[in-house]
């Protein structure tokens, strides 16, 4: 089990929080999503090292963007 910690910025209601949930979820191997609404947190449990790029893609497909690098 791994599990990786992002920063989201824009979202700003419960449908922000299920659109990035719905879009990391599909990522390969991941196996839990968490978004806390609030702080723009978001912890991913992958089975193996998350995929860093496609969960950021993931974050983008869902119309939002990762702080940081």
């Amino acid at each position: 089990m791994s599990t990786a910690t992002y920063t989201v910025v824009g979202m700003t209601c419960s449908h922000c929080v299920t659109a990035v949930t719905e879009e990391v979820s599909a990522v390969p191997g991941v196996t839990a999503v968490d978004v806390d609404l609030p702080t723009g947190g978001l912890t991913v449990t992958s089975t193996d090292l998350v995929d860093d790029g496609a969960v950021r893609a993931a974050v983008e497909e869902a119309g939002y963007e990762v702080s940081g690098s």
